[in-house]
C-alpha cells in the first residue's frame, strides 16, 4: 500500500481502478487486501486446491453454487473470472487447474437455470473453444466432453445472437485426426464426431439459433462423418480376412458412433432439410468413387432410409433418381450401380407413398429406361460396354418391381396401366429403338404383374388395358409377343397352375390341377372378351417367325384361360378357337412344316385339358381316341413334345382319322351334355368372322379383295349362312345374336386398311376401272331414269287435267267464299 499515493490531484475512478488491480493481484486467502475482493471472486478462488492433485474443493464448490442460484445476476461474472483464470492456466500449461475450471463450470451450468444463463454460457463457451484451440488432446478431449454434457442441458430462454459455426469447423476437423498413435487418433477422431453429435442436438431444436441445415455446415458434418463409417468398416474388413478374433465393430468405435450420429441427424430432419442431408452424401459418394462397388453405398442409403421419418422416406428415392438423372452420361457401371442401390431402398419408400407420388417415381424409372434405350451408342463401343448397359435396365426394371411389389393391389393396376400406355403401339417398325423401347417397357410391365394377385378378372383387366396388351400381342417382332403372353400368365393364373403347364402335354391328370369353380364375373368376363382375346391369340399363331417358345406359350395361356374362366357356358367358343388353329394348320400356306405339326400338337394338347377341366368325358374319351391313332399310323409328330425340325415324309404328314373331325366332334359334345340346341345353325362354324380372314388382309392386295367373303361361312364344307331368312326374330333368338357373333373392331379395322391400301399401291388405271361403272350397274341406272320419268310425265298429266277442268273443286262447295 505504500506505492499507492493518495494525493487529491488523482481522481476517484483512478484511484478505484488502482485498488482493483492491486486487490486482483492478491490471490493469498491470509491476506488482509483478499478480503476487500468482490465475493464471488473470493468464492471462485476458493474451489482451486493449493496443489492440483487434491482436484476441485467440493465444500467451497457448493458454497459457489449456492451462491450463483441465490445471485443469479452475478453469473455472467462468474463465467468471465473463471476464463480469465482458466485462460491464464492454459497459457501456463497448468493443464490439472483448467481441468478443475472445467468441472467447476459443467456444475454450475447443471445447476442453473436463471434467465442469466446465456451470459455464463457465452463464457463457457469462449472456454471450450480456447481448449479446443490448443495443440494437446487432452484438453481436446476434456473440452468436447464438457461440451456434448451442455448440448444435454435445455435452456429455459432462447438464445438470439449465439454461433456454432467454429464448433462445426474444428470437430469436422477432429475426425480426420491422423495422428500418429493410433489409440490418440480414435480417440480424437470419437471426439469429434460427438462433437458434432452435441452441436446437432443444441441446434436443430431451436429455429433461433444459426441454421446448422445451411450447406456450409452440412457440407463438413456429413462427410466427416460418412469417412469414419467407411474408415472402420474398412478396417472391420482388414481384421476378419486376417483371422483375428477381437471385436472392432464394438458399439463405442467410431463407425458406430458415426452411424448413430448420421441417423440421429436425418431423424431431425424435417421435409425441407432432407435434401440438404441427402445431397452431401451423394458429393462424397462422387467425390470418392464409391458407387462401384456400391456396397458403402447401399448401407449409408438403408441407414437414412430407416432412420428418416416415414413420410418423407420417398424424398430420398426422388432425390437419389435426381442424381441418377444428372449421372446420364456417366460409365453404365456408375448408372448400374447407383440404379442396384436405388432397387434396394425403393421398396422402404413404397408404403408411404401415394398418389401422384407413385407415377411420379415410375414415370422417372422409365424415362430412365426410355433414354438408356434411344442412347445413340459411339462407334467405338465395346461388347463390355453394350453388357453395362444391358444390367443398368435390368437394374431399373428390377428397382420398378422391388417399389411396385410393396404397392396394394389398386395401385398395381393403375401402374401396369400407365406402363402400358407408354409402350409404343405398332404393327411393325424398322427402328430397332423403338423395338427396343417395347420390349423394355414390357419387361417392367412383366415385373410388375408378377407382384399382383389376381382375385377378379374384370379388375385385374380394365378394358383400356386389356385392348392394348392384345393390339400388342398380334406385333410382328416374336420376342415382344412372347413377353406380352408372360404377362398374361402371371395375370390370368390365380392358383399357381403355369408352371404345370409351361409346356404341351397329352399326359393330364385332373388331380395334378389346382381348379375353383368358375364365378358368375368371370364368367360374365369371358363372354365380354373371348371374341378379343381368341382373335388376338389365333392372329399371333399366323405369324411365321413363331418359335416353340412362342407356341408353347400360348399354349400355356390357352390352358389358364381353360382352368380360370371356363364353363359348360362358355366352352363352344373356346373349341371354335381351337377347331380354328387346326384349319390354319391345315390350310395356310405360309406356316412351315414344323410349324404346323407344333399347332396341331397344341390342338390337341388344349382339347383333352378342355374335356379334363369341364368333366366331358365323351369328349375325352374322343381325344384319346385320336392321341391313339397317332402313335398307330406313325403321326407322333402331331403329339407333344414341340421340337424345332422333325424328319417327315411328305406323303405321311396328315395319315387319315388323325385330325378331329367335326361331325365325331359333335357328336361327343352331345354326349357330354352340352346343350348346342341354343345355338342358331351348326355349332362347329369356325366363326372366320371374328377370325377376319387373317390369311387375305396378310397379303395386303387389293387384287384379292373381290374374291373375300366377308362372311365366309360358306367356305367350309357342311357350312350354312347363320341367319335363314325363316330364322327365329324372338327377343332370345336376338340377344344370342349379339352375344355369339357380334361385329368386331377388327372386322371394320381390316376393311378400312384395305380400302387405304388400294388407293395408295393401285395404279391411276385400274382405280378408273374400279370407279367405272359395270354393265348391270348402267342398266339398272337407265331403268331408275325411266321409273322417274314416267312419274314426272304422269304428274304433268294430272296437272293438265286439273287445269282443264270447269270450276276447281273448292269453288262449288264453298261458293260464298269467292263470290265477287
Amino acid at each position: 500500500m505504500s506505492n499507492v499515493s493518495f494525493c487529491c490531484c488523482y481522481k476517484q475512478a483512478d484511484v478505484m481502478k488502482c485498488v482493483d488491480t492491486i486487490v486482483d493481484k492478491c490471490t493469498d486467502p491470509g491476506c488482509c487486501l483478499s478480503r476487500m475482493r468482490p465475493r464471488y471472486k473470493r468464492l471462485v478462488d476458493n474451489i482451486f486446491p493449493s496443489l492440483p492433485q487434491d482436484g476441485l474443493v467440493k465444500n467451497n464448490m457448493e458454497k459457489l453454487t449456492f451462491y450463483a442460484l441465490s445471485s443469479p445476476e452475478k453469473l455472467d461474472r462468474i463465467g468471465e473470472y473463471l476464463f480469465q483464470k482458466a485462460s491464464r492456466d492454459i497459457s501456463r500449461k497448468r493443464n490439472e487447474f483448467v481441468m478443475i475450471a472445467m468441472e467447476a463450470m459443467d456444475q454450475l451450468l447443471v445447476a442453473c437455470h436463471a434467465q442469466t444463463l446465456n451470459l455464463f454460457v457465452e463464457s463457457y463457451l469462449r472456454i471450450v473453444q480456447k481448449l479446443l484451440e490448443s495443440s494437446e488432446p487432452s484438453l481436446q478431449i476434456l473440452a468436447t466432453q464438457s461440451f456434448v454434457r451442455f448440448s444435454n442441458i435445455e435452456e429455459d430462454t432462447p438464445s438470439y445472437h449465439r454461433r456454432y459455426d467454429f464448433f462445426v469447423s474444428k470437430f469436422s476437423s477432429m475426425c480426420h485426426n491422423n495422428n500418429p498413435n493410433l489409440a490418440t487418433m480414435e480417440m480424437i477422431r470419437m471426439a469429434g464426431i460427438k462433437g458434432i453429435q452435441g452441436v446437432i442436438r443444441k441446434t436443430v431444436s431451436d429455429d433461433l439459433v444459426e441454421n446448422i441445415w445451411e450447406p456450409v455446415h452440412m457440407d463438413k458434418i456429413v462427410p466427416s462423418l460418412l469417412f469414419n463409417m467407411h474408415t472402420m468398416k474398412t478396417k472391420s474388413e482388414i481384421v476378419v480376412d486376417s483371422g483375428i478374433s477381437e471385436e472392432v465393430n464394438d458399439k463405442n468405435d467410431s463407425f458406430s458412433l458415426a452411424e448413430s450420429c448420421l441417423r440421429e441427424l436425418i431423424g431431425r430432419a424435417s421435409f425441407g432439410h432432407v435434401k440438404s442431408v441427402i445431397r452431401p452424401v451423394l458429393k462424397h459418394l462422387d467425390a470418392h468413387h464409391m458407387w462401384v462397388p456400391n456396397v458403402f453405398a447401399t448401407q449409408c442409403f438403408r441407414i437414412l432410409m430407416f432412420s428418416i421419418q416415414s413420410q418423407y422416406s420417398y424424398a430420398v428415392v426422388e432425390t437419389l433418381m435426381t442424381h441418377l438423372d444428372e449421372n446420364s452420361n456417366a460409365s453404365p457401371k456408375i448408372r448400374t450401380s447407383i440404379a442396384d442401390v436405388l432397387s434396394k431402398i425403393i421398396a422402404i419408400a413404397a408404403n408411404e407413398s401415394v398418389g401422384p407420388t407413385v407415377l411420379e417415381i415410375i414415370n422417372s424409372l422409365l424415362t430412365n429406361l426410355r433414354t438408356s434405350v434411344t442412347r445413340r451408342p459411339p462407334s467405338n463401343i465395346g461388347l463390355a460396354e453394350s453388357d453395362g448397359e444391358n444390367e443398368y435396365r435390368e437394374a431399373l426394371i428390377h428397382a420398378l418391381g422391388e417399389f411396385a411389389a410393396h404397392l396394394p393391389d389398386y395401385q398395381k393396376i393403375e401402374i401396369m396401366m400407365f406402363i402400358m400406355s407408354k409402350v409404343p403401339q405398332f404393327k411393325s417398325s424398322n427402328n430397332p429403338n423403338d423395338l427396343h423401347v417395347q420390349r423394355m417397357c414390357l419387361k417392367s410391365l412383366l415385373m410388375v404383374s408378377t407382384k399382383y394377385s389376381s382375385v377378379q378378372m374384370n379388375a385385374t383387366f380394365p378394358q383400356s388395358f386389356l385392348d392394348l396388351l392384345l393390339k400388342t400381342l398380334t406385333v410382328s417382332e416374336d420376342e415382344i409377343r412372347f413377353i406380352v403372353l408372360r404377362i398374361l400368365h402371371t395375370l390370368l393364373d390365380r392358383h399357381a397352375n403355369a408352371a404345370k403347364f409351361s409346356k404341351a402335354t397329352v399326359d393330364i391328370s385332373k388331380s395334378d390341377i389346382n381348379l375353383e369353380k368358375c364365378s358368375r364375373s368371370d364368367t360374365i368376363f369371358i363372354r365380354k372378351y373371348a371374341q378379343d382375346i381368341y382373335v388376338s391369340i389365333y392372329e399371333s399363331l399366323e405369324m411365321t417367325n413363331n418359335t416353340v417358345d412362342n407356341v408353347e406359350a400360348v399354349y400355356t395361356t390357352l390352358a389358364l384361360i381353360c382352368i380360370e374362366l371356363l364353363s359348360e357356358e362358355t366352352v363352344l367358343d373356346f373349341i371354335r378357337l381351337i377347331l380354328s388353329i387346326q384349319e390354319l394348320a391345315i390350310t395356310n400356306a405360309v406356316l412351315s412344316t414344323q410349324q404346323k405339326f407344333n399347332l396341331h400338337s397344341l390342338v390337341i394338347s388344349v382339347m383333352l385339358l378342355v374335356a379334363i377341366v369341364i368333366d366331358l368325358h365323351p369328349l375325352k374319351d374322343y381325344i384319346e381316341k385320336i392321341i391313339e391313332q397317332r402313335k398307330l399310323m406313325n403321326a407322333t409328330h402331331l403329339l407333344p413334345e414341340l421340337s424345332v425340325h422333325n424328319e417327315i415324309k411328305s406323303s405321311c404328314l396328315l395319315p387319315a382319322g388323325v385330325l378331329i373331325e367335326e361331325p365325331e366332334l359333335t357328336e361327343a359334345l352331345k354326349a357330354s351334355g352340352i346343350d348346342i340346341t341354343a345355338e342358331t345353325g351348326p355349332i362347329l362354324t369356325h366363326r372366320r368372322s371374328w377370325v377376319d380372314n387373317t390369311n387375305m388382309s396378310m397379303k395386303g392386295s387389293f387384287t384379292d379383295l373381290s374374291n373375300l367373303d366377308l362372311d365366309s361361312v360358306n367356305s367350309t364344307p357342311a357350312m350354312q349362312r347363320r341367319f335363314s331368312p325363316n330364322e327365329d326374330l324372338s327377343f332370345e333368338a336376338m340377344k344370342r345374336s349379339l352375344l355369339d357373333n357380334p361385329v368386331t373392331k377388327s372386322e371394320q379395322n381390316t376393311k378400312q386398311s384395305q380400302l387405304c391400301d388400294m388407293f395408295r399401291n393401285s395404279s391411276f388405271q385400274d382405280l378408273v376401272a374400279i370407279s367405272t361403272p359395270s354393265k348391270d350397274e348402267e342398266s339398272l341406272h337407265s331403268k331408275i331414269t325411266e321409273v322417274f320419268n314416267k312419274v314426272e310425265l304422269s304428274n304433268k298429266l294430272l296437272n293438265v287435267e286439273t287445269t282443264n277442268q270447269s270450276t276447281p273443286i273448292y269453288e262449288s262447295l264453298f261458293p260464298e267464299l269467292f263470290a265477287f
